[in-house]
């Protein structure tokens, strides 16, 4: 399928070392994320029963759906909002549709859904002709290098 200026998908698709990095800045950016929080929660309950300064323990289980929903909501909104994630950004690459087009709340959401459950996912783009990842081939999109 020809993408913008008639080029082949695969020509301009970013490949696995590109997207890898600008995965592992999201991934670090929402464990630091995370960890604000859990910060922030110790400071409230400071203010409000007072010394000493304790991080609140959270049960694994849901410290690691709130993580999930988190992850999947800062993608899918990114990629909504710009096709873009600050990884994404910092790489010089955008997600959209095999036009090119940005992809829609659906779409957008169900990727990252696929790409924060199964990350190895990704590793599809060593076989893929057009560096499609596996969550590409199921929504029907695209990761191409940023103003190409």
């Amino acid at each position: 399928m020809s993408g913008p200026e008639g080029r082949d998908a695969g020509e301009d698709a970013a490949g696995i070392v590109t997207r890898g990095i600008a995965g592992l800045v999201d991934v670090s950016l929402v464990a630091l994320t995370g960890v604000a929080v859990r910060l922030g929660a110790g400071g409230a309950r400071l203010l409000v029963s007072g010394p000493p300064f304790r991080v609140p323990e959270w049960d694994g289980w849901v410290s690691a759906v709130v993580s999930w929903v988190f992850a999947v909501c800062y993608l899918g909104g990114a990629w909504i909002m710009t096709g873009q994630s600050v990884g994404g950004r910092l790489m010089g690459v955008r997600v959209g549709d095999r036009a090119g087009r940005r992809l829609g709340p659906a779409r957008a959401l169900l990727r990252a859904a696929l790409g924060v459950t199964f990350p190895l996912g990704l590793l599809w783009i060593l076989f893929s002709r057009r560096r499609a990842a596996l969550q590409d081939l199921l929504v029907g999109s695209c990761v191409r290098y940023d103003g190409r």
